[in-house]
């Protein structure tokens, strides 16, 4: 029972994460049922499952709020659950010694990257309105399913700072339309797992609770968009991410590091973690500064120069 409540809580704050920043549902859920000992491809099933109902939610709910454009969800979500179907059906084949450090390694490559990307670079908000290429939602659909399917999370990942850094499309858009063209990757993996590994291999029991407290969490966080600084969140979690995969990946016969060195690796692990989100607030602040006076002269539309002392 204990395990279903805390299943349920993780549901319901990745869903927040993910519906507010367009990514880290699967790779925060799939992290916990790996260090739950669950094995790599069943602990992807579940997550996919689970998704099934969370991403059907959130998409919904972003498309009430105007979040969602139709066209990106088409051409990057039909390539994506090709993508997810095969890399479903891939990861099934693996053992689950072979599996489980590989896994845990693309969440920690996709977890540093989520951290160094919103710590260093914000959200890039150039260009926006310009159309964005078939010849690119479709590959990056491709990739951003398979590694979403064999890392037990990707897709947002992935595919939201790709679009993000195109600067074509705005960032609640580019989240909504990334959370609601999930749906059909979810759809994708789950077949491919069923068919891979069927269904005695995965537990319902925990699919429901995380499907609980995500969809729970789906229309509050498509309302969140518009209010959460996405830059801190992405620092803070992909700092879970990597800190969570690090003891995976110390622990594991890869590796299998002695005790110094793994308090050591977390130690550092951690106190980069704290550098990060007081550097992301830092400049979340002083952009909210700059933009203030900027914001109160379109208002005014006064005209007036604005005088500064030196």
């Amino acid at each position: 029972m204990r395990s279903l409540l805390l299943l349920a809580l993780v549901g319901l704050g990745a869903q927040l994460v993910d519906g507010s920043l367009g990514m880290a549902y699967g790779v925060t859920s799939t992290t916990l049922l790996l260090a739950l000992n669950t094995g790599a491809a069943s602990a992807s099933a579940t997550v996919h499952l689970a998704e099934i109902g969370t991403t059907l939610v959130s998409g919904a709910a972003h498309w009430r709020f105007g979040n969602v454009d139709w066209t990106v969800v088409r051409r990057v979500g039909v390539p994506g659950a090709l993508g997810a179907f095969a890399g479903a059906t891939f990861l099934s084949r693996l053992s689950t010694e072979t599996a489980a450090p590989i896994m845990s390694l693309i969440l920690f490559t996709l977890g540093l990257y989520v951290l160094i990307r919103f710590t260093v670079a914000g959200l890039p908000r150039e260009r926006v309105g310009l159309p964005l290429r078939k010849r690119f939602l479709g590959p990056l659909g491709l990739v951003a399913g398979f590694v979403d399917a064999t890392g037990g999370g990707g897709w947002g990942p992935v595919g939201t700072p790709a679009i993000l850094a195109s600067g074509r499309l705005e960032p609640r858009r580019v989240i909504g339309s990334i959370d609601t063209s999930e749906f059909l990757v979810a759809v994708a993996a789950s077949a491919g797992f069923l068919v891979g590994i069927g269904s005695a291999n995965i537990n319902f029991g925990w699919v429901a609770a995380l499907l609980l407290g995500g969809m729970i969490a789906a229309p509050i966080a498509a309302w969140l968009v518009r209010l959460v600084p996405p830059r801190v969140l992405g620092s803070a979690v992909g700092g879970v991410i990597v800190l969570t995969n690090t003891r995976t990946l110390l622990r594991s016969d890869w590796i299998s590091a002695p005790d110094p060195v793994r308090y050591a690796c977390y130690l550092l692990v951690a106190v980069l973690w704290a550098a990060a989100v007081a550097w992301s607030l830092r400049r979340h602040l002083a952009d909210r500064q700059v933009a203030a006076p900027v914001a109160a002269g379109q208002e005014g539309g006064a005209g007036e120069p604005v005088i500064t002392s030196s």
